[in-house]
């Protein structure tokens, strides 16, 4: 849970500079990314709810 936390909070930091320092003006390489965090937090959300226990029940 821990290497999970932290590897979102280097996406955000990430997502961050991008915005600080202008990136979004490329708009491939801005769709590029917005498009694979989606797809991370769709997988950190499904690989939550997706075992069979009492947290995974509620969380859902």
């Amino acid at each position: 849970a821990n290497g999970a936390s932290f590897f979102f909070i280097c996406l955000y930091m990430h997502t961050g500079r991008g915005i600080y320092y202008g990136s979004f003006l490329y708009l491939h390489a801005w769709f590029v990314g917005v498009v694979i965090l989606l797809l991370v937090m769709a997988t950190a959300f499904l690989g939550y709810v997706l075992p069979w226990g009492q947290m995974s029940f509620w969380g859902a």
